[in-house]
């Protein structure tokens, strides 16, 4: 391949990785475009597991053998059958330079198991370029060619430390957008999910229900006591609050599988489950309403439930869904009441949602926002 080639295959291969629309398609284009751009055979993108001490493969890709999994589960070797990267990494590069990529034929491998693997599976050579970010070895890119096929030499071993660094660059950027991405659903007080998670997630359960009937339920929860609590001692203890009920609210979401935890925003916070039945969520709100009431500070917690599970008539929006179980806990409020109240099973919440649709904007009190 020309240089002017091997520039192109470069740019294909920044490209490639910026246009993937995930962690694991980027890294498979990072993959498929160092083995098009090195003409090899098989190509696979690696991280090393400091805590662990081991290479785990991310995903393989071109001529794939029966035990190479395109993205493996768990398929991963202790570094120390591969001592190559620890005289690289720790010793050569360390001492001095950069990192570099070196060749490795099944005829003539060093000690260990990467000549040994290259036979068993009917491959020649390899070149494997450490891939670095952030001043540290963050994992490996290996390339390999069939048996039968020329071996790779010197200049390969330049051309993918080259390709090495681009596909670092690529992954910085990767985690980059994915840490904004993270952010923008995301509660940055609490680490649970925000309004926006929400409202992507319902839309996305109640289209499910449209299709397949699946229970979709939402539990509103308004924490008692937090504007006394600020107002006594002080914004900061308020936060340890939220903070406190945010973990309390994650644990009891644990307990149904699939559900989200939120932060609706000041001292309002929600649950939404996608499967389990109206009564599991109801189980949950009322182990979550025990758990509140017995936090230091606080004062517990108005809980109402909304659930497609029980007789609340046609749920075509989350707005529908949000007002039933708004007005549940509404009233749940108004009462102090110590369990949660469930539209369905009360015919008054679903009442009171029915009003409040019918008022006017500016009239909203517990509804705004969620229009």
């Amino acid at each position: 391949m020309g240089l002017d080639a091997r520039l192109g295959a470069v740019v294909g291969l920044a490209q490639a990785m910026a246009a993937a629309g995930a962690p694991r398609d980027s890294m498979r284009a990072a993959a498929r475009g160092a083995r098009l751009a090195m003409d090899g055979s098989f190509a696979a993108i690696s991280a090393w597991e400091r805590e662990r001490g081991r290479l785990r493969v991310l995903v393989n890709e071109g001529g794939r053998r029966a035990d190479e999994a395109e993205y493996p589960e768990d398929e991963s070797y202790p570094v120390h059958d591969f001592p190559e990267i620890t005289e690289f990494l720790h010793e050569r590069w360390v001492g001095g330079g950069g990192p570099h990529a070196w060749v490795e034929s099944a005829a003539g491998a060093r000690p260990g198991r990467r000549g040994e693997t290259l036979r068993r599976r009917g491959r020649g050579t390899c070149v494997v370029a450490p891939v670095v970010l952030s001043g540290r070895a963050w994992g490996e890119l290996y390339v390999a060619r069939d048996d039968g096929l020329p071996d790779f030499g010197e200049d390969d071993a330049e051309f993918a430390t080259v390709l090495a660094a681009v596909i670092a660059a690529g992954l910085a950027q990767s985690d980059r957008l994915e840490e904004a991405r993270r952010l923008a659903f995301t509660d940055p007080l609490t680490g649970l999910a925000n309004r926006r998670a929400v409202d992507m997630r319902l839309d996305e359960a109640l289209e499910e229900h449209r299709r397949g009937g699946v229970v979709v339920s939402l539990v509103v929860c308004d924490l008692n006591g937090l504007k006394r609590v600020n107002d006594t001692l002080g914004h900061a203890t308020g936060d340890r609050l939220l903070e406190r009920f945010g973990s309390v609210l994650s644990l009891c979401g644990a307990m149904l599988p699939g559900a989200l935890a939120a932060r609706l925003g000041g001292d309002e916070f929600c649950l939404v489950g996608v499967g389990p039945s109206a009564d599991e969520v109801v189980r949950v709100t009322e182990e979550l309403c025990r758990r509140a009431d017995g936090l230091e500070l606080g004062e517990g917690v108005a809980c109402g439930v909304a659930s497609t599970g029980d007789p609340i008539g046609p749920v075509t929006s989350s707005r529908r869904l949000f007002r039933l179980a708004d007005a549940a806990q509404y009233k749940a409020k108004a009462a102090r009441s110590a369990r949660p109240v469930v539209a369905g099973r009360d015919t008054a919440v679903v009442h009171l949602a029915d009003t409040a649709q019918q008022e006017a904007p500016g009239e909203r009190r517990r509804f705004r926002g969620r229009a």
